[in-house]
């Protein structure tokens, strides 16, 4: 069996050479590092990486962190695309991925998994007011970044959407179609996440001189029973939304097959447009209009920033905003385009 100073010799490097470069150490240089990762594969070298930890005092891994109750991880399409962006740049930057799943006592899990040196970083999904595993991170000075927006600025680094701003193009956009009577489908109202859509939601309606109704408001959970049974209690009201903004596309298929099971016809009767654009989007009948937020590039971002956290310690708060845009298909007046700016008329698939 070959040992670090084997794979040495053979790239003529010293031992501590090797070292970093299998922590991925950004001090050595590509031409070292793809020298050094040559001899790796021609010996067939594997590193322990449970020995180097105690040594280091690193695991080598990148936690992410998931809400006890957050059912949707497992089920969203929205997490898969988006840890297939964590999984990319964690496995080029050397390090596993660790998923906290089980424990109800959130901030017992996050302390744990500091403390107990479990993982070198952390990227957490999601925020609310008062977040606690927000306040225990800061605590301890851990890289952590969040995908979302802290709802207290500066509090931690993240990487997110312009939500209210992507919110109110697609209200406006159901507002240009001539509807005046759209109701809201979110997550809960205390996640950061539906309040940024739903102040943007707002903020079109107010704009256009539209009253908003706390009625035509609905929160639920994001997966495709809480938007059936959300769309179920909009249409139950004595006057109906004849348009329907979903924060999620998950939340937009429920409420689609709500409408449809009540006998409404998309777009004719009923206009619905999702949030995430996932890729069974397109697929829907009819096809649904849903805001792209590029989840595979959240995920990559939220990491490539987490690893420059772990690797120069000195780093501040850091934030990106992936630019998202509204994707129009057919499931929000279609069939009503010629009435539309020729801008918007262009933007039709």
């Amino acid at each position: 069996m070959f040992t670090i100073k084997d794979v040495a010799a053979l790239a003529n490097v010293s031992p501590s050479t090797v070292s970093r470069v299998l922590s991925n150490s950004p001090r050595i240089s590509e031409e070292t590092k793809e020298r050094v990762r040559r001899a790796l594969e021609e010996l067939d070298y594997h590193p322990n990486v449970f020995a180097r930890g105690l040594v280091t005092n690193t695991a080598s891994s990148i936690g992410v962190f998931i809400p006890p109750g957050m059912r949707e991880f497992f089920v969203n399409p929205f997490f898969s695309e988006m840890m297939s962006g964590v999984s990319e740049v964690a496995g080029r930057a050397g390090f596993d991925i660790v998923l906290s799943t089980s424990a109800q006592d959130e901030e017992d899990a996050v302390d744990r998994m500091i403390r107990g040196r479990r993982v070198d970083g952390l990227i957490l999904l999601g925020s609310r007011d008062n977040d606690p595993v927000l306040e225990k991170v800061a605590l301890y000075s851990f890289p952590a970044v969040l995908l979302g927006r802290p709802a207290r600025d500066g509090a931690i680094s993240f990487v997110n959407n312009d939500n209210v701003q992507a919110a109110y193009e697609a209200t406006m956009h159901l507002i240009l179609l001539g509807h005046e009577k759209i109701g809201f489908l979110g997550g809960a109202f205390n996640l950061i996440v539906t309040i940024d859509r739903l102040t943007g939601f707002r903020k079109a309606l107010f704009e256009s001189g539209i009253s908003s109704s706390p009625q035509m408001e609905i929160s639920s959970v994001f997966l495709e029973q809480g938007g059936y049974q959300g769309m179920m209690h909009l249409l139950a009201l004595p006057t109906r939304p004849t348009a329907v903004l979903a924060s999620d596309d998950v939340l937009a298929f429920g409420a689609m097959r709500a409408a449809g099971e009540l006998g409404y016809q998309l777009p004719d009767d009923l206009a619905i447009i999702g949030f995430n654009d996932i890729r069974l989007a397109e697929l829907a009948n009819p096809p649904l209009t849903s805001v792209r937020v590029h989840m595979h590039e959240l995920g990559a971002a939220a990491t490539e920033m987490l690893v420059g956290q772990i690797h120069e310690s000195t780093l501040g708060v850091q934030s990106k905003i992936v630019e998202s845009e509204l994707v129009i298909r057919k499931s929000c007046g279609f069939q009503r385009a010629n009435q539309m700016p020729p801008s918007y008329q262009d933007r039709v698939d």
